[in-house]
């Protein structure tokens, strides 16, 4: 793996410019703050999108018969709910906020999961699970928020069984010209003013419109994948590219 090719990607956005914090705290600190609205403002700015994405996201882990699933950056926790929907045997939901986690835990006793389905509060770039735990590694919305890239990518990776798949599902910028200067339209301007009607936070989603616009997406972040010793790594775009869903697999 070559670092000097992830220093071009190094995500230096941080969502409050004034904070002495690093990002990872600062990132911490924004979904605890912003918890109780997260999935209200998520379906409204998404126009309830992510969904249909998501379920996508299912089909491609199911195809795959997993056991050990681990769900990164679960926030509250709605793909790991999904996720339920395998056979796998445990699904462990892990994130850095305690807000988001605390909603997570909810919606989980509300779907008569709580057998299969575990959180813990942990940080993504240094997961506590021994080597070659999971044969699947999934997470939504959450690589941008990494304060290192190549230490959480490195970390998934580790604790991925050989053979075992990666599924990301993130924001992308889309290629097409015409379709690009709607998405910016509203991903610079839109999203923030109607984010800022429910939430307190307002620093908050103009920090996730940046990290979405300027986040390595297509060939890029599947070139990132490669350096961080994924193999058979492919991308499907959603929406004309407004999304992406990255698949790869550990040798």
């Amino acid at each position: 793996m070559g670092s000097a090719s992830f220093k071009k990607y190094e995500l230096e956005i941080t969502p409050y410019l004034d904070s002495t914090e690093g990002k990872s705290k600062q990132v911490e600190h924004m979904f605890d703050t912003i918890s109780e609205k997260y999935d209200l403002l998520n379906n409204i700015i998404t126009f309830r999108m992510d969904k249909s994405w998501r379920r996508k996201v299912l089909k491609i882990v199911s195809e795959c018969h997993p056991r050990h699933i681990l769900d990164v950056a679960t926030g509250t926790g709605d793909m790991a709910i999904l996720l339920g929907k395998t056979q796998a045997e445990n699904i462990i939901g892990v994130d850095i906020s305690k807000g988001m986690l605390k909603i997570a835990n909810e919606k989980i006793s509300a779907n008569k999961l709580d057998g299969r389905i575990h959180t813990e509060v942990q940080h993504a770039e240094s997961l506590s699970f021994a080597d070659c735990s999971f044969d699947i590694v999934n997470i939504s919305y959450g690589v941008r928020n990494f304060e290192n890239l190549e230490k959480g990518l490195g970390e998934m990776y580790r604790v991925m069984q050989s053979d075992g798949t990666i599924v990301i599902l993130e924001t992308s910028v889309p290629s097409n010209k015409l379709i690009k200067f709607g998405y910016l339209l509203y991903t610079e301007h839109l999203m923030p003013r109607i984010a800022r009607i429910f939430s307190k936070d307002k620093n908050a989603y103009a920090y996730l419109s940046k990290s979405a616009i300027n986040f390595p997406s297509g060939d890029k972040f599947l070139s990132i994948l490669e350096e961080s010793g994924f193999v058979k790594v492919k991308a499907y775009p959603q929406l004309f590219g407004a999304a992406t869903i990255y698949v790869g697999k550990k040798q």
